[in-house]
Parts: C-alpha cells; sequence; structure tokens
C-alpha cells in the first residue's frame, strides 16, 4: 500500500489482514518503488494524489518494470478524469474515496488472482519455450523425455525410421526434429501423405515421369525422391501404401536409385527415408496386405509415440500453448485457463490426441468472453465428460463382475484406445500377440476371415 496518510494505511492493513492479505506500507510512492524489487508482492495499492512522485507517476514505473504486478489506484469520488488516467498508465482497477472495504477486497482479490495466473502463464509458457527447440514438440513428462532423447540419439543416423502412434499424436512433428537435428538439415524436407494420393499418380508423385510417359505427361517431372535429395523424405500413413507399388519402393531404397515412369535409365538419389502409420503393419503383413521385407527396410529403427492421455500434466503445457498461438491469431486478450478447465483437460482422455486438444484450446478462445477460458468455452464433448467405471461395475453386490469379465472388457477397451492396432494393444497388456488373437477369438471379437 502507498498513502501519504499514515492513518489510512494502517486502518486499511488491519482490514486486509482479515482477508488474508499480508501487506506492507510506505508513505511515499518513492519508497515503495524503491523495494519492489526486493519484495514478492501481488498487488500493488496506491493513492494517486501524493507529494512528490504520485500515483499515476508510481503506476507508469511500475508497468515498465514489472509488467505483471497489477496497480489498483485509489481516486476521489467524482474524479473521473484522474482515474482514467490512471487506467491509461496501466492501472489493473481503480476505488474511490470514500473506500468501501468490502468493494477493496473484492477488487484487491481479482488483481491477486489475476497476477497468479499471470506467473503461471510465465511459468509454462518458459517450459513450452524450452521444449518447443525440438521442433514443437513439448512436454516435461517422462514418456516424452524418453521419445526427445531417442530422438537426439538416432538424429545424426543414416537408417530409416518408422514412426508409430495412434493419428493426432504429431508424428509428422518427430520425422521434422529427426531431420533438423541430423546434418541433413539444410537440405530439403519433403513430406507425402500415403493415403492422399490415388493409387494411379503415387508412383508418378514419388519416382517423377518422363514426357510423354501417359496420356497427361506433357513435360517431364521430377518426383518426390529427387525433390529431397540430400534430404529427408518422410511417408507418411505407409501403411497405406499401394501393394502393386512396393516392390518398386522397395527395390529404390535397396539400390538408392530410382527409375521414373517412362524413363529407360535409373537415376541414383541421396534421401534419407522415415515413414509413420497409425496401423498395425505386422497385422497388415500377416494378411498379406503389406510385404515383410519393406517392413524391415523401414523400420530399421523404430519410434513408439505416447498417446496424450498418457502423458500426465503435458496436455496443460500444450493446451496453454495453443491457447496463446490462438489468442495471438484471433488478436484477443486470453492468457489462460481456469482451475476448472484444467481439471476438464486433465481427467478428458483424448481419443484425438494433441490435434483434439489444439482444436479444443481454439473452440475455447474463440468463443470466451474473459482473460481465461472457462468450461463453457470447450467443446461439449469434452465439458459433459466423465470417467467410467465400466471395469468394475457398481456398488451393488449384484452389479461386481468376474475377473474373467473385467479382462474381456478392459481388453475390449485397450484395443479401441488404440485405434485396432493389434500389436500396440498387445504391448499394452504385456501379451504377445497370439494370447491377445486367441483371447478376441473367445470373446468373439475377431472376423471369421481374420482367423481363417
Amino acid at each position: 500500500m502507498v498513502d501519504d496518510d499514515q492513518t489510512m494505511c494502517e486502518m486499511t492493513a488491519a482490514f486486509l489482514r482479515t482477508r488474508g492479505f499480508e501487506s506492507s506500507w510506505y508513505t511515499s510512492a518513492e519508497a515503495a518503488f524503491a523495494v519492489l524489487p526486493t519484495g514478492e508482492f501481488d498487488v500493488v495499492l496506491t493513492d494517486l494524489n501524493m507529494p512528490g512522485m504520485n500515483g499515476v507517476d508510481l503506476c507508469e514505473r511500475i508497468v515498465a518494470n514489472r509488467p505483471d504486478l497489477p496497480v489498483v489506484v485509489i481516486t476521489a469520488f467524482g474524479s473521473l478524469e484522474t482515474a482514467v488516467a490512471a487506467l491509461r498508465a496501466g492501472a489493473y482497477d481503480f476505488v474511490t474515496k470514500p473506500i468501501e472495504m468490502n468493494m477493496l477486497g473484492f477488487v484487491l482479490n481479482r488483481a491477486a488472482k489475476h497476477h497468479s495466473l499471470q506467473q503461471e502463464v510465465k511459468k509454462l509458457s518458459e517450459i513450452a519455450e524450452k521444449s518447443a527447440r525440438c521442433q514443437g514438440l513439448i512436454g516435461e513428462s517422462v514418456p516424452m523425455q524418453q521419445l526427445l532423447d531417442r530422438i537426439r540419439r538416432i538424429a545424426d543416423s543414416e537408417v530409416s525410421v518408422l514412426i508409430c502412434g495412434e493419428s493426432g499424436t504429431g508424428k509428422e512433428l518427430v520425422a521434422k526434429a529427426l531431420h533438423t537435428q541430423s546434418h541433413r538439415h539444410g537440405c530439403p524436407f519433403v513430406a507425402v501423405s500415403c493415403a492422399a494420393i490415388p493409387e494411379p499418380l503415387l508412383e508418378s508423385e514419388l519416382f517423377g515421369h518422363k514426357r510423354g510417359a501417359f496420356t497427361d505427361a506433357k513435360v517431364e517431372r521430377k518426383g518426390l525422391f529427387l525433390q529431397a535429395n540430400g534430404g529427408t523424405l518422410f511417408l507418411d500413413e505407409i501403411g497405406a501404401f499401394p501393394l502393386s507399388l512396393q516392390p518398386k519402393l522397395l527395390r529404390a531404397l535397396e539400390e538408392r536409385r530410382l527409375r521414373p515412369v517412362g524413363a529407360d535409365q535409373e537415376v541414383p538419389f541421396d534421401v534419407r527415408v522415415i515413414a509413420a502409420t497409425h496401423r498395425d503393419l505386422e497385422a497388415a503383413v500377416e494378411e498379406e496386405r503389406f510385404r515383410e521385407d519393406l517392413l524391415f527396410r523401414i523400420n530399421v529403427v523404430q519410434i513408439e509415440l505416447p498417446p496424450l492421455r498418457s502423458r500426465g500434466t503435458d496436455v496443460l503445457l500444450l493446451g496453454q500453448h495453443f491457447l496463446t498461438q490462438s489468442a495471438a491469431r484471433s488478436s484477443k486478450h486470453v492468457i489462460g485457463m481456469s482451475h476448472a478447465v484444467a481439471e476438464k483437460l486433465l481427467s478428458y482422455a483424448w481419443p484425438g490426441n494433441v490435434r483434439e486438444l489444439r482444436n479444443a484450446i481454439e473452440h475455447a478462445v474463440i468463443l470466451t468472453r474473459h482473460e481465461e477460458i472457462m468450461v463453457e468455452d470447450l467443446p461439449e464433448k469434452i465439458r459433459a465428460y466423465h470417467s467410467s467405471n465400466v471395469f468394475v461395475g457398481g456398488n451393488d453386490p449384484a452389479e461386481l463382475l468376474s475377473m474373467e469379465e473385467v479382462e474381456r472388457r478392459y481388453i475390449l477397451h485397450v484395443l479401441q484406445a488404440v485405434g485396432g492396432n493389434k500389436t500396440l494393444a498387445a504391448r499394452v497388456l504385456g501379451f504377445d500377440r497370439t494370447t491377445l488373437h486367441r483371447k478376441l477369438c473367445l470373446y468373439g471379437a475377431v472376423d471369421r476371415d481374420e482367423t481363417s
């Protein structure tokens, strides 16, 4: 508190003690400003009219030096001009004389909460900035630290890498991190989704073609392998790669040479290939939809991305990161999230992973009318989410489940959670694939064609 009236300072300090505030008071702005660097203050409450440095000057200095520290000013009743001057100087709020103590307590509580939120945002932003040095891979959880360590260890090697994980976990970000941390970082990073290009066009897209190779080939085209020469080619959704083209891809990877469509001779290339999939490629091999020798070639080193639900408080770091980005794009003053929102984000299962979280935060930032997003701003699916007790039943003894039924429900839940990837489900459950397949057959959860 800053007021040249000592009696007023003592009376206000006594009131604030009843509201849980610890306060220090000074009878000059100069003395108050001098102690700011030495103390941990949440709010400054200052009178405007004081000899020497007045309240507006003090406010300007605090805003310039401690922009995170809210200043509440006391102004005379009816003195609208001075109140406006204080707000223009950066004051957080103002109260008028004679001071109504309950109103003062309300304003100071709100200002203190604002300061706490600013500090939390600053802390999260610092962590996010530190994590973002690895191509936007943000996280402090054990699974993320293990992932970042694995990226650092294999980034500068030449081996092919297969990135596995559920949809929305950030497979392309990992591929970019591998590229930027390798000696190839000054050369092209070229990404292509194998599922997004029709099969008749994919061969030309990857390997290129000579002029006149087919009806629409009016000019010669350099394929993505040659466009990425010296750098990295990222083959996303490799599980969707057509079986008919897999031998040509395998030969190119084995020989480091390719033959453009319609060409007579092969062309050498120098590319590191990183592939990614959310599908179970081992199951695809068993079902003869993917060549085993190609799987060996692209899967020299495998990186398994953790789903968001297993990354703990990383969801809050990512949420704050997306909130800051979205607020800047939409030019809105939104700086954080309420505690209730944080609880919702931590309890939700995130089947769409990081991509779903980003969309949810963008939705909330657009809708909110506050400087922090509230539960009512979140998508309805997240607001309404409640954890299920489906694995144990209710509290009534008649509703309790047998261990066999608990196991059945949990196995099916894990299989659904990993998008049907039986290899990953078996790994999560601690089974081998044969055991998982046998149990699924027992539950009637395997198609007849798959059991034959």
